[in-house]
């Protein structure tokens, strides 16, 4: 079984400016399913498609089974298939000897940004970065699927 643990948490936007980031990927992103015990997305980056299934989340932890697909397939899917749609920026940094990735949000989101990070156990340790500022794990309001229904713009 594929599983997720992440955390995530808000990103100060006067030190994000600042810090010196590698170049991000754009992603455009659709859910065909978007209910609160099972999603199902597509996913456009710059380089490839995928198809996203997601579980329940319980704690930090919840199922997930994302599949390549080609990128012509995934636009079609969205075009056809998923309600509205995300458009970000991702920027992957390393701190601490832990990955963490920062979603700049536009559209309908923009405003937003936020950092998730990933990890093998939900006690895991990790020290957070000085541009990290409120966790939001598991408040649902800045889940990407609600972001597609409930815009930042509209709070």
């Amino acid at each position: 079984m594929g599983i997720e643990i992440e955390r995530k948490f808000l990103v100060d936007a006067i030190q994000w400016q600042q810090l010196s980031k590698p170049v991000g990927s754009n992603f455009k992103q659709g859910y065909i399913v978007n209910d609160a015990a099972k999603t199902i997305r597509v996913r456009i980056t710059d380089q490839y498609a995928c198809l996203t299934f997601k579980g329940e989340t319980l704690g930090f932890t919840r199922s997930e089974y994302e599949y390549t697909i080609p990128v012509e397939d995934g636009i079609e899917m969205l075009e056809k298939f998923a309600g509205p749609i995300i458009q970000k920026t991702r920027y992957c940094i390393n701190f601490e000897s832990k990955l963490w990735e920062v979603d700049v949000f536009s559209g309908d989101n923009e405003g937003l940004i936020v950092a998730e990070i990933e990890l093998k156990q939900e006690t895991e340790q990790f020290k957070l970065p000085p541009w990290v500022t409120q966790e939001v794990t598991g408040q649902e309001k800045y889940y990407n699927s609600n972001l597609s229904t409930h815009p930042f713009k509209k709070w």
